[in-house]
């Protein structure tokens, strides 16, 4: 049995499926990752990008945070690709119990994907930091220098930036999900972003499936590998 022969099969007869996914299943619908030739960490800007994305410069340098997330983090036209919309089948289907996505860009649920953890925040939702009133992406896009709110405050992304922790329930609900698993898809990570990547240990299922480009460090536990691309991969199944 070959390798997507293999990959098939178990996704076949798993009823308990988690998928993990990070910045590489959405360069498919044309949202550059960080760490490839072409990704942010390979732009050049007056500050690293992981300066600019930080909660101290967003508080000193709210400005130039807002022109480089704008340039470079907001991507409203972007659709899903055929991984979101096979893992929003196959929860359709009551196999996929929860996607847990280390992305900000809301594709699983514009695919359709109803359970979804985004372990660092969402684009698509913005509040004041004063009054904590909500505005959505089109607000954010449609203001220039530093987006205030009605009552003057200054409204900041519910991302989660450098410095900052993740959100608590997101995060249980996260562990609880891939704990409970009997399969889970690992795909479009390097797994070198923690606390994120460190949720992969708390897997004690049966089949642990990582698809991605390159290799990662959870390559060695993982009962199937595949080194290609995620559209590829779930446009098989």
């Amino acid at each position: 049995m070959n390798s997507m022969d293999l990959f098939r099969k178990i996704v076949k007869e798993s009823d308990n499926i988690v998928f993990f996914g990070g910045a590489g299943v959405s360069t498919e619908s044309g949202i550059p990752d960080f760490r490839s030739e072409d990704g942010l960490y390979h732009t050049e800007y007056d500050y690293p990008p992981e300066t600019i994305l930080s909660h101290s410069f967003f508080l000193s340098h709210t400005e130039e945070f807002y022109r480089f997330y704008r340039k470079k983090m907001l991507f409203p036209s972007a659709e899903p690709n055929a991984c979101h919309r096979a893992l929003s089948r196959l929860e359709e289907e009551g196999k996929l119990k929860a996607v847990v996505t280390q992305n900000i860009d809301g594709l699983h649920q514009k695919a359709g994907s109803k359970r979804v953890f985004e372990l660092h925040g969402t684009t698509l939702k913005n509040h004041c930091m004063r009054c904590h009133k909500f505005y959505p992406l089109d607000f954010i896009l449609k203001t220039e220098g530093i987006p205030r709110c009605s009552c003057g405050g200054i409204v900041k992304p519910d991302v989660v930036l450098y410095e900052e922790g993740l959100d608590e329930r997101t995060l249980e609900g996260s562990l609880l999900a891939i704990s409970s698993a009997d399969t889970l898809i690992v795909g479009g990570t390097s797994l070198v972003v923690y606390p994120a990547a460190g949720l992969i240990d708390y897997f004690n299922g049966k089949h642990l499936i990582v698809v991605n480009l390159s290799p990662t460090a959870k390559d060695a536990r993982a009962e199937l590998v595949l080194p290609m691309k995620i559209g590829e991969a779930f446009s098989s199944l």
